[in-house]
């Protein structure tokens, strides 16, 4: 399923648009400003964030700076009632993708949250599409080149999380985080082994590395 996070201090706002959301499929999640949108960048895969401008604590712009700033690449919609262009042209400048200004269209919005997941290779088919190589949540399989890769459900997950934000470091334990659960008793050097088997399964696939970085943990490099 496809993650969205609302960070809205209005709490209504970001009710409402949740409803339509949930309506069209898609799982919210749900902060009340930019510091709690932060924290669960975190410990969730997010693959579009609508974002308002003017939270307390950190604003949408610092936001989406921040965001893009650590390299996260998911789509960035604002929605926000500040409407001169001077607001929009910072917005796009700090690494927004959209801008919609308050009030807007519920159906608007979501033809509109439609087209940045399209652009960003994400659909509703749960695939992540990279350079012709083609990740399928439903099935656990890799494709690339008329190849198929069979993957178990960790790795499968491991490999979709570094994928969704290439260039992004993760560390050993914030893997097993969101991959086997916080309360797992599971050592971290389980990542370690699960890596080995992805890079040796998918060997023949050259449009991408995981590359470890000592000391630290993990990321993903585009070819």
């Amino acid at each position: 399923m496809i993650h969205i996070l609302i960070a809205e201090d209005n709490t209504s706002y970001r009710k409402l648009m949740k409803i339509h959301l949930n309506r069209a499929g898609y799982q919210v999640f749900e902060a009340n400003d930019g510091e709690e949108a932060l924290e669960i960048l975190e410990h969730e895969t997010i693959h579009l964030l609508i974002a308002d401008i003017m939270m307390p604590n950190l604003d949408g712009f610092n936001l989406t700076e921040q965001i893009r700033q650590a390299n996260y690449t998911m789509p960035i919609l604002i929605v926000s009632a500040k409407s001169a262009f001077d607001d929009k042209r910072e917005g796009f400048s700090k690494g927004a993708d959209d801008y919609m200004t308050k009030p807007i269209d519920m159906d608007e919005m979501l033809l509109r949250v439609q087209a940045l997941l399209r652009r960003a290779n994400i659909s509703e088919k749960k695939l992540l599409t990279i350079h012709g190589c083609v990740l399928n949540e439903d099935s656990l399989q890799v494709t690339y080149r008329e190849m198929v890769f069979e993957l178990r459900q960790k790795e499968f997950g491991l490999l979709h999380k570094l994928l969704s934000y290439p260039n992004q470091i993760f560390t050993r334990q914030s893997l097993m985080d969101e991959i086997w659960g916080m309360d797992s008793e599971t050592d971290s050097r389980t990542v370690d082994v699960h890596i080995k088997r992805l890079r040796e399964k998918l060997a023949d696939v050259d449009v991408f590395e995981i590359q470890t970085i000592r000391g630290l943990g993990y990321k993903a490099v585009i070819r």
